[in-house]
């Protein structure tokens, strides 16, 4: 028995090799062949490659004040203009990148580890344990997305870490419904019931056998639900109950700059634009990893426009 599960072990490298690189180019000819994909990919490069090095390499400190320039058009030395306490906008939108990003990373992250987890046992044990898990995610999706986010930040204090944990409580059970439905869908197939025959360990099985064939879904969720959660962070923000000040913000710039709308536009423009930018990539991304990981589900969306 040993010798034949090595035997299998050995002979199943190449295999996730060969699924690797076939997904990777299934991914590439998709990107290739869709413009819309094309642009998201570049888009969401440029987005994360200025998050990450724009406020070391952009001239300007985007929390220095200078009341001597403030309010300015754009201009050549600072292309987005200045805000009224004079800082350069251009900066502040840079940094600002970084936390819509990490909020919407690190909290998908948290809700993606809760849901997967509890879809999947809601999925193998169907029982009560399973219906009990359910009904409290179906409690959790049946309040609105922001008010049950402004609750707890509210309730628990406005810092990093309480944004990322509201933005993991609002969208796990998203995870939750996915992963359940999948396992379900598999749990009966002859490669996991021939891992029970073999005697391993739920655990195993769920870890082992089930979640690497139903990670299609929870990927093009994930990249879906980043996009929804820099909506949420924005909004969050924009309520004055996001990430706090100092740390510039995409919402709680749109909100300073609501009385200067009229004559100075190009304040409520540069996030607002940066919002629009980053959510519509990461949906042409998530469109396009959908069709790479699950091309009929693709071609049956194509067919119901």
């Amino acid at each position: 028995m040993s010798e034949t599960q090595t035997t299998a072990d050995v002979d199943s490298e190449p295999a996730e090799t060969s699924d690797q690189q076939s997904f990777l180019s299934v991914f590439a000819r998709t990107v290739r062949n869709d413009r819309l994909a094309l642009v998201g990919t570049i888009g969401l490069g440029i987005t994360i490659f200025v998050a990450v090095f724009g406020p070391f390499v952009l001239p300007h400190d985007p929390t220095a004040t200078n009341l001597d320039q403030m309010n300015q058009a754009p201009s050549f030395v600072h292309p987005f203009g200045t805000d009224r306490y004079g800082r350069d906008i251009l900066a502040r939108v840079a940094l600002g990148a970084r936390t819509s990003l990490i909020v919407a990373f690190v909290g998908v992250a948290v809700a993606a580890g809760v849901g997967v987890t509890l879809g999947a046992i809601a999925g193998y044990y169907e029982g009560l344990l399973g219906e009990g898990i359910m009904r409290f995610a179906d409690t959790i999706f049946s309040f609105p997305a922001l008010l049950l986010a402004l609750a707890m930040v509210a309730i628990m204090g406005q810092n990093w870490y309480n944004v990322i944990i509201a933005v993991g409580v609002v969208y796990w059970p998203i995870f939750a419904r996915i992963t359940r439905g999948s396992v379900l869908s598999v749990k009966d197939e002859e490669f996991v019931q021939a891992a029970r025959s073999i005697g391993e360990s739920d655990f195993r099985i769920i870890g082992s056998e089930i979640l690497p064939n139903i990670t299609a879904p929870i990927i093009v969720q994930g990249t879906i639900s980043m996009a929804v959660a820099i909506l949420l962070e924005s909004a969050l923000s924009f309520l004055g109950l996001g990430v706090p000040p100092p740390d510039p913000s995409w919402g709680r710039m749109l909100a300073d700059s609501r009385q200067f709308m009229t004559h100075a536009p190009w304040w409520t423009i540069a996030p607002g634009l940066a919002i629009m930018f980053t959510v519509l990539n990461l949906n042409f991304v998530g469109d396009a990893l959908r069709d790479a990981l699950d091309p009929h589900q693709g071609d049956e969306m194509e067919a119901t426009r």
